[in-house]
């Protein structure tokens, strides 16, 4: 039997050897407790969002790899606001937006996930305004769609490098 793949979405710094983990690695008689602390480690940066993981295991030798990924732009946005919930909708139909973000901000999160995002980190930030559109966050007190127009006018080269 070859290596096999455990997939699971951890909170950073909070892995326990509950379920998804534990209930999972128990039949591969991997040691669940270094398993984890392993997580932990790799993802404490991440506290308080939702990381995806990836748990390599060989069953016969009873190695191990722990591959962390990056947690989504939302979750990114939520913690660079400092809010618990995106845009929402009451019941009568008001939105209520959770915040703006300093263009800066939006350029870390888009150098944070640019193994996911694209080939530039023009194409990377535009993507990052694309989802801030969707969440209801302005950039710098502006609607994103107006960003992305500033961005393909090369209003922000200066910082894009």
């Amino acid at each position: 039997m070859g290596r096999q793949t455990i997939e699971a979405l951890v909170e950073g710094g909070k892995a326990s050897a509950g379920p998804p983990l534990g209930p999972a690695l128990g039949p591969m008689k991997v040691n669940i407790a270094d398993v984890i602390k392993k997580i932990n480690e790799k993802t404490k940066s991440f506290e308080g969002m939702q990381v995806p993981v990836k748990v390599i295991v060989d069953p016969e030798t009873k190695e191990f790899d722990v591959v962390v990924g990056t947690p989504p732009v939302s979750a990114m946005l939520k913690k660079e606001l400092g809010v618990t919930k995106l845009a929402t909708v009451d019941e009568d139909k008001n939105l209520t937006k959770p915040g703006s973000l300093a263009f800066d901000a939006v350029v870390k999160i888009a150098k944070a996930k640019e193994d996911v995002l694209g080939s530039n980190i023009k194409s990377q930030v535009k993507q990052v305004l694309g989802t801030c559109v969707s969440a209801g966050v302005t950039v710098d007190g502006k609607d994103p769609k107006e960003v992305i127009k500033e961005v393909d006018q090369g209003k922000y080269d200066d910082k894009l490098k």
